[in-house]
């Protein structure tokens, strides 16, 4: 891992501890952009004459890459485009169960367009809480982040999986942006109808690219008759007709989803289980130290399981004061939020510790 950090160059002038806001460029990726639009710059339209093949070659590594099929496998710009698109194929008497601390991407969206919704607090016992909500207000969707981005708090992936054994007309939605590249991941055999992701974070894929998972007959399920009628009725091309098409509508920039797909290749290079290992011990060393100083969440101390987002007791002064000494974080939730990622290291969290 020491040696993967020449490849970020804000490394060598930072203490980056933000990779939940923003995940890094590095030496290796601007190689690649740089040589695609050099190949735009020469060739103009004919450049773009096998776009199709392109875009799908991406659909196929991230399916690869995540456990899914090609067909099931949707490109959007980011996340929050793709969910919107989602929301709005579905029935507005639906009930939309929600975590009340969730990112405003999945919350708001779901409270601004109507829906009937109802709440389980994110706390200690989140999963009791979810199961608790679910069998009081019998919603008809349950939409979340995996990992919550004010505080780290991840949801059991095994929970999940007996949520929907158990209720298995509930559909269930995932904002993924927060953990895809953190951990080895099959999304077939997870307990999730619908992940959603960008890929700027922890995929380290820079901004402009993400990607939504279906599992078998889920997105022909959330498309709107209306839309499979209209299509239906018409002679036009399939890729402005068919079920991706509600998604991946108007052009889609190789640029950006190239980027996407070479991250995916880098950190496979890497192995996502030696980063998950890696991550697993930074999170454990950086919760016991932050504990141990009292500036960590009661709830985050007694989970067994967290993520390597932290929340630490703190204001705009310690953040400036941080801030002074190269120490990259971000002020979130009346605190200040740190990120750990596998370009990260023991030493980076004790200079963190010795500036607090």
């Amino acid at each position: 891992m020491k040696n993967l950090r020449k490849e970020f160059p804000v490394l060598s002038q930072n203490t980056y501890l933000n990779t939940a806001s923003s995940g890094l460029l590095y030496d290796s990726l601007l190689d690649y952009r740089q040589e695609h639009d050099l190949d735009f710059l020469i060739g103009g339209s004919i450049f773009r004459d096998k776009q199709q093949d392109f875009l799908n070659s991406v659909r196929k590594s991230v399916g690869d890459f995540f456990g899914c099929e090609l067909q099931n496998t949707v490109l959007t710009p980011n996340f929050s485009l793709g969910f919107n698109t989602i929301l709005n194929g579905l029935e507005k008497n639906k009930k939309v169960l929600l975590l009340d601390e969730d990112y405003p991407s999945v919350n708001f969206s779901v409270i601004n367009k109507g829906f009937k919704v109802c709440y389980a607090k994110v706390n200690a016992s989140l999963e009791q809480n979810i199961e608790e909500a679910v069998a009081k207000h019998t919603p008809d969707v349950f939409a979340f982040s995996l990992v919550q981005y004010i505080n780290g708090i991840a949801i059991d992936l095994n929970f999940l999986k007996q949520l929907k054994l158990k209720n298995p007309d509930l559909l269930i939605i995932a904002d993924a942006t927060q953990f895809c590249g953190t951990k080895v991941f099959n999304f077939n055999t997870s307990g999730i109808d619908i992940l959603g992701c960008s890929g700027y974070k922890w995929l380290l894929g820079g901004y402009g690219n993400g990607f939504i998972l279906f599992k078998k007959d889920v997105l022909d399920q959330i498309t709107p008759n209306a839309y499979k009628k209209a299509a239906s009725d018409v002679n036009y091309d399939s890729s402005y007709t068919n079920l991706r098409a509600r998604y991946e509508c108007g052009h889609l920039d190789t640029f950006n989803f190239g980027s996407l797909q070479y991250s995916l290749q880098f950190i496979s290079k890497i192995g996502l289980s030696v980063i998950e290992e890696h991550l697993s011990g930074l999170g454990e060393y950086a919760k016991t130290e932050l504990a141990n100083l009292n500036l960590l969440e009661k709830d985050v101390v007694i989970r067994e399981n967290h993520s390597t987002i932290f929340n630490l007791k703190g204001d705009q002064k310690l953040y400036n004061i941080l801030k002074e000494k190269n120490i990259i974080t971000s002020l979130r939730g009346g605190g200040i939020r740190v990120s750990l990622h596998f370009y990260n290291t023991i030493n980076d969290i004790d200079k963190l510790l010795a500036n607090i």
